[in-house]
């Protein structure tokens, strides 16, 4: 991922430095234009934008803290992978060394970065993101989320949170049409227009029944679903198909039913993922 950040930059002809604690993965960066650092005080030394893509917040402290004076006055991007928690305590870090911080989180892989339709999710200091703004679209489109910079990294998991679990449930799909001669491709073509159209559709209506906390079941309610899923389940067993996930999906079902939400829409069922955490 780092090497995609620095050949971004290079690619719209930003003059880039790079360092990596393996030398020879910058040669291909070098052979394109960028300057390889020999220390990271080297490569900390050559701009105001300093940008960290490294394994884990260990890495990130063993790569900064020994520059953390050469830091001073600059703004550090961490594009490092972490927790909330991670992030706000490294805020700490960096308020103490004088350094503007913006934690980050790149919700694309790497061939995605420089494509201005992937989201960059950024929390922190907003004088820096704005002052940066311009450099920062180099990489993707850049959304700034707030001053906690913790809320990156937490968006950064619920949307991957999201991925998996659509991933996961096209894959289901796709594994039980293909038991009766389906190609994946066709199937998926009318998944992406579920997805996209009716689908996108309750989204948005349920969030504003989840923000008010009262699911209304004026479409399809939970005890709907719940006599609905077995559908699923039954066609999925007569091919040999895993069902494990709808499986998982009926009982968080049966219980948002017992918990007296049978008749509200399926937004409901937050209710029984909140458990005791609701503030």
């Amino acid at each position: 991922m780092g090497s995609a950040l620095a050949a971004a930059f290079l690619d719209r002809g930003h003059p880039t430095t790079v360092w990596n604690r393996s030398p020879e993965k910058a040669k291909a960066l070098a052979e394109r234009g960028a300057h390889v650092a020999a220390t990271p005080e080297e490569a900390v030394a050559a701009a105001e934008l300093v940008i960290a893509c490294v394994l884990d917040y260990d890495a990130l402290h063993t790569v900064v803290d020994p520059v953390a004076a050469r830091l001073a006055g600059r703004t550090l991007v961490n594009a490092t992978s972490g927790s909330p928690e991670q992030a706000r305590e490294f805020e700490g870090w960096a308020d103490a060394h004088d350094v503007a911080y913006l934690d980050g989180a790149v919700m694309t892989t790497p061939p995605g970065v420089g494509n201005p339709d992937m989201m960059f999710l950024y929390s922190g200091s907003e004088q820096a993101f704005e002052t940066y703004r311009g450099a920062l679209e180099v990489l993707g489109d850049p959304l700034y989320l707030g001053a906690d910079p913790g809320v990156a990294s937490l968006y950064d998991a619920a949307l991957l949170g999201v991925m998996w679990s659509t991933f996961t449930g096209w894959l289901h799909g796709t594994a039980l049409v293909g038991a009766d001669g389906v190609a994946a491709t066709d199937f998926t073509e009318l998944a992406n227009r579920w997805l996209g159209g009716a689908v996108h559709s309750f989204l948005t209506r349920y969030a504003g029944q989840v923000d008010e906390g009262r699911y209304p079941g004026d479409d399809a309610t939970v005890d709907v679903q719940i006599a609905t899923i077995d559908h699923l389940i039954h066609a999925a067993a007569d091919r040999g198909v895993d069902n494990a996930l709808p499986e998982l999906l009926k009982a968080t079902m049966e219980r948002t039913r017992d918990a007296g939400h049978g008749g509200d829409s399926y937004a409901s069922v937050i209710e029984v993922m909140r458990g005791s955490s609701r503030v």
